[in-house]
């Protein structure tokens, strides 16, 4: 017996079986499944509730479940014959401050155009275009007993090849006694999950008009939390306004969104990073997002050693060894547990840096960095190196008695859990993320947001004296900000 997770809960399987012996062809077992389903002659599907999506990667708490954005209004078109998604929804968003929530249009598009695994598997996972998949690429069936409920497990590859080379790989269970398609599995290339298990889990199956079936709960999880889910209210095959339904929206101008004009062509530019001297041997690295580059005797400190992706890690990495050279980067402070900050970390691993985080998001970090990466390998996976992490709780203090380099916690943060923010008491420079945001100069007054009220409360009771501030969202315009311009920003409210 051993733990497994399916169907979005951990449950205990016992006696799990592989029965080839009593396997169906797959033939007959997708036959089995399009019969009981009322999907023998279906070639598009409309589905209509209420549902929500989850930000991946952005979650308050490095261990807790992706924040929810409710979807009202919830309507979902699936054209098998080219193969099309069409999905929109209307949706709120409640801004900080408590001013009232803003309502947005939500809109999806998917195309043949759309070539990408990341858009192709909202179509081939569902119950109708698993079953067409299966059919068309050479499928294989075992049985599987899981939990004393017995499976059909149906696998096929799909015609994409992943950034690796490989085919994704599509497997479905299908329910032996039903005859539905319960559960479909893919993966997905994640910068930070590597090999990113994408599962959709389908239940509550209801009869609509000529005896087609769907799913009245729909919940997909990536990396084992949901990232949508949807209550569906009716649906239908085949609707005679399919035309209609799979128009996209009109276009909200000249800019790429669904239905514009969609991105320029050409090779995207190539990632470089420059740097500013802010000191003797500190220097902010630009280009992207900001890091700050500390030099002691016989090595480097780095502020955000990953952020955003793979190229920017990599470009900053090569610009603070540019400016400080021979000696190490030895250490890697990450702000914080969003992907958008640690997209980069493999770029970190490789290099061989010491990654130091919030003892939150140490053993997630470690989960996640040290999962397979064969669909997109990238240069942690092709190094050999493993990822070396360090946890941090209130305060850390490097040093070699010369500089010294201060890590604090940021409490009471509602963004992020563990917010780690840098000083240097000599140079009275501090470094931070997602706290403050720095306004345009024409930008008319605002009162702060709240990350900025706790940010000044936490300088404040940690009695921090500063003369400039290094954002690591680049501020408009990209320069460090002042004492000064911060306390005019802040309002009323004071700090050291």
């Amino acid at each position: 017996m051993f733990i497994r997770s399916i169907f979005g809960i951990t449950i205990l399987l016992a006696g799990l079986t592989a029965q080839p012996a009593l396997a169906q062809d797959t033939k007959t077992v997708l036959a089995n499944a399009s019969k009981a389903m009322g999907a023998d002659n279906v070639t598009s599907v409309t589905l209509v509730g209420s549902g929500a999506n989850y930000n991946l990667g952005q979650n308050n708490n490095a261990n807790g479940p992706w924040p929810r954005v409710n979807l009202n209004d919830y309507r979902r078109t699936i054209d098998l014959s080219q193969p099309a998604l069409r999905a929109s929804a209307v949706t709120w968003a409640a801004p900080p401050q408590g001013t009232p929530a803003v309502q947005a249009a939500f809109n999806q598009v998917i195309t043949p155009a759309n070539a990408a695994w990341a858009q192709q598997l909202e179509i081939w996972t569902t119950p109708w275009g698993f079953l067409k998949g299966a059919a068309a690429n050479n499928a294989t069936t075992r049985t599987q007993t899981v939990n004393g409920r017995r499976f059909h497990v149906v696998t096929w590859n799909a015609p994409v090849k992943s950034p690796g080379g490989a085919p994704y790989r599509v497997v479905g269970y299908i329910n032996a006694l039903t005859n539905y398609v319960d559960r479909v599995e893919t993966w997905l290339e994640n910068p930070v999950f590597g090999d990113m298990l994408v599962e959709s889990v389908y239940s509550n199956w209801r009869e609509g008009a000529n005896g087609f079936m769907f799913p009245s709960s729909i919940v997909q999880n990536r990396a084992g939390s949901p990232t949508f889910d949807a209550q569906i209210l009716s649906a239908e095959a085949n609707p005679s306004n399919l035309a209609a339904l799979m128009a996209p929206p009109a276009p909200a101008g000249r800019g790429g969104g669904p239905g514009g004009g969609g991105p320029g062509g050409g090779a995207p530019p190539a990632v470089t990073a420059s740097s500013e001297k802010l000191a003797d041997g500190v220097y902010r690295i630009t280009g992207g997002y900001v890091a700050l580059a500390v030099e002691f005797n016989d090595h480097i400190v780095l502020f955000e050693p990953g952020p955003q992706n793979e190229a920017r890690a990599l470009a900053n990495i090569a610009e603070v060894k540019r400016v400080i050279p021979n000696k190490p980067i030895r250490y890697g402070v990450i702000s914080h547990h969003h992907f958008d900050h640690t997209g980069g970390l493999p770029a970190a691993v490789a290099e061989g840096i010491t990654l130091v985080t919030h003892q939150n998001n140490k053993a997630f970090f470690e989960r996640a960095l040290s999962a397979p990466r064969t669909l997109a390998p990238d240069v942690m996976s092709k190094s050999g190196k493993k990822p070396v992490i360090e946890g941090m709780s209130t305060k850390r203090v490097f040093t070699d008695g010369t500089r010294t380099l201060e890590v604090h916690e940021m409490k009471g943060l509602p963004h992020a859990d563990g917010m780690l923010l840098a000083y240097l008491p000599k140079e009275k420079i501090i470094a931070y993320a997602d706290m403050y945001n720095v306004p345009a100069p024409t930008a008319p007054a605002a009162p702060p947001t709240a990350g900025f009220v706790v940010m000044a409360d936490n300088l404040d009771r940690l009695k921090i004296d500063f003369d400039t501030v290094i954002s690591v969202h680049a501020p408009n315009p990209d320069r460090p900000v002042k004492k000064a311009d911060f306390i005019k920003d802040l309002g009323s409210r004071g700090t050291n």
